[in-house]
């Protein structure tokens, strides 16, 4: 979806890639980990490494908790940051997207003017996952209520121009609000 939404002239990021920055560069947040999970979520170089995290954190929720209330808010303060720094350009772009996978977990929903939800049936998210499975699904508010709350729904079972089209006729949509 960020692909296609950059692809048709929004400034993108993910909140993944968010994370990854701050387990490559935040000091602080490396410090935590190793006092809350140990030596062994970090590779030889001393970055975190995100399998060794997910191995603890997946299977014990209170390790969970802390990562989530580590990452959270620092996710939080760096997308409000680039958001900022998009509004100060001369030229700032009409769309910014930003992919949030816990977005309604993590209560970030308020942070944003509107809401996309993509979804797809079970079996297909499960031969598209690039990710080992977890059981992060069950954690997750139910599908049904995050398309009440989103302001579009995208339910993404055809093929990449589907979705590019679909998108197309968003950033129209959302270009002309902002005309």
């Amino acid at each position: 979806m960020l692909a296609a939404l950059r692809a048709h002239g929004a400034a993108t990021v993910s909140s993944d890639e968010i994370v990854h920055h701050l387990l490559r560069a935040d000091l602080d947040v490396r410090k935590a980990l190793v006092e809350r999970l140990g030596e062994g979520v970090l590779e030889e170089d001393g970055i975190p490494d995100r399998a060794a995290i997910a191995a603890i954190v997946f299977d014990d929720a209170e390790a969970l908790a802390f990562l989530e209330a580590l990452l959270h808010p620092l996710v939080s303060r760096e997308y409000l940051i680039w958001r900022e720094q998009l509004a100060a350009l001369d030229a700032p772009p009409r769309v910014c997207a930003t992919e949030v996978p816990l977005l309604y977990e993590s209560g970030g929903e308020t942070r944003f003017d509107r809401v996309v939800v993509v979804t797809a049936p079970r079996q297909l998210r499960e031969q598209r996952r690039h990710a080992p499975e977890d059981n992060r699904e069950a954690r997750l508010l139910d599908e049904g209520e995050k398309i009440k709350r989103a302001d579009y729904h995208f339910v993404n079972t055809g093929t990449p121009e589907d979705l590019d089209n679909w998108v197309a006729g968003l950033m129209e949509e959302l270009t002309n609000e902002t005309s």
